[in-house]
């Protein structure tokens, strides 16, 4: 299995275009996997600025052939041109679809290096995955690796320890806009009840601002506010509360926008200075807003440029802890894709073994010293195969696997099983024998041999 990886983030794309891209991006995975494409597996993570599809593919000979049914499902569900999503995502293969992934997830690519709630997203994209059972086991095991090393990150840097969020750089900007730095004093709304959202109430509830309202256009306010804190507020009551508002933050993303005209006219009657921040990916607000008399606009690009420059000795050896992390994983994943290669030889060695005690059981019949042959062949066979197995995982580590494999092919006739043919042999009724004609039945214990077992037992 391989594993690839399509990435357009704010630092090659514009967030317009991320966001056109984001459309239907909960149906991605699904919609993938039910076209039977050459897709196994499908992880989606989609953030306020950045949309990546991480699919696992059958073979490298599948691997151009899954990056079209990506590109086509995005097509249908964005609406936008094959030829544009083609151009606008960059892929990724082998060791750099980790590489990737470990440094989103510890923070190192976002607009504000060092973030932490990228990795509360990446967790959430895999369990949504699992939810809809698109997360085959290698994603599972890209994405729980990129989660503990986003935590070796966070705790042997200082990356770790200065707290700082695309939220958090928000509410400092606005702090230096406003006339009045007092948080306790001012009266705010939140549109949206969704991570970010959930964010920002932390954080302004650690600022001391508990005159809070939120709104939601999918009426999700109510419960929100129960328990979070705030007033949850209507498409009725929304007009006075930012009418009133010191600060409103979007983060919402619906697909209304609020333009000038609307704050113009909620505003006619309010004259203190009005700080709004747009966080959203696809903007809760026109950007003509910003030339509303009294209104100032933070942006996610204005997050971008103010946020602070980390050290270099903390970003180099957060840079080293994800380097370290995915050479690991990919040498892992290299190891693993020798499973079947190294089943197919035991189960193939110790088949022979097996006709050969048949013939002496059947000339001896079941006698003590039939039970002594037996037990000096199967040592010998494992003796055999040691090296053999200790071979395939220094050859895969190498990236030289398919060397291995062309030799079982060549000197043994052995085609080891593809894993989801394995998977299929499994679940086939009793005593149905899929794959080479030297295959044991599926449920023997050689058929589920893991790498470690294989070689200890060796």
């Amino acid at each position: 299995m391989v594993l690839l990886s399509l990435i357009a983030t704010h630092s090659d794309v514009d967030l317009e275009t991320v966001a056109r891209l984001s459309a239907g991006a909960s149906q991605v995975s699904s919609s993938l996997l039910e076209t039977g494409s050459a897709v196994t597996g499908s992880v989606v993570l989609a953030t306020c600025n950045r949309f990546e599809v991480y699919c696992e593919a059958k073979s490298e000979a599948d691997v151009e052939a899954a990056r079209s049914a990506v590109v086509a499902e995005i097509s249908r569900h964005s609406g936008l041109t094959k030829d544009l999503v083609s151009r606008s995502f960059a892929t990724n293969t082998g060791e750099s679809v980790a590489q990737h992934l470990f440094a989103v997830g510890a923070g190192l690519d976002s607009a504000v290096v060092g973030e932490r709630e990228i990795a509360g997203q990446v967790r959430r994209a895999l369990i949504e995955a699992q939810e809809k059972g698109t997360a085959s086991g290698g994603l599972t095991r890209l994405f729980q690796t990129a989660s503990r090393t986003s935590k070796d990150v966070g705790a042997l840097t200082a990356l770790g320890k200065r707290g700082l969020s695309i939220v958090s750089v928000a509410l400092e900007l606005a702090s230096d806009l406003s006339l009045d730095v007092d948080w306790s004093r001012k009266d705010v709304v939140v549109f949206g009840t969704g991570a970010y959202a959930g964010a920002t109430m932390a954080l302004l509830k650690e600022r001391g601002c508990t005159r809070v309202s939120v709104y939601s256009s999918s009426g999700r306010a109510e419960s929100f506010a129960a328990s979070r804190g705030g007033t949850p507020l209507t498409r009725d009551s929304l007009p006075a509360a930012l009418a009133a508002a010191d600060v409103v933050i979007g983060c919402s993303g619906s697909e209304s926008q609020v333009s000038a005209d609307d704050i113009r006219r909620v505003r006619a009657s309010s004259n203190k200075p009005l700080i709004i921040i747009d966080l959203a990916l696809t903007h809760d607000f026109e950007p003509d807003v910003r030339e509303v008399n009294g209104v100032d606009l933070i942006t996610l690009e204005s997050v971008r440029l103010a946020a602070p420059a980390e050290q270099a000795e903390s970003l180099k050896q957060a840079s080293g802890i994800v380097a370290d992390a995915a050479k690991a994983f990919s040498e892992l994943q290299l190891s693993r894709q020798m499973d079947s290669a190294i089943v197919a030889l035991r189960r193939h060695t110790l088949n022979v073994l097996d006709s050969e005690l048949e013939k002496v059981r059947a000339q001896h019949g079941c006698t003590g010293a039939a039970e002594e042959v037996e037990f000096a062949m199967r040592r010998m066979v494992k003796q055999l195969l040691h090296v053999p197995t200790v071979r395939a995982r220094e050859l895969a580590a190498s990236g030289q696997q398919d060397e291995y494999i062309k030799g079982l092919e060549a000197l043994f006739g052995i085609t080891p099983d593809h894993p989801v043919e394995r998977r299929r042999a499994a679940a086939a009724p009793h005593g149905t024998v899929t794959g080479h004609p030297d295959a044991s039945p599926a449920g023997t214990s050689d058929d589920s041999l893991d790498g470690t077992d294989t070689a200890a037992s060796a």
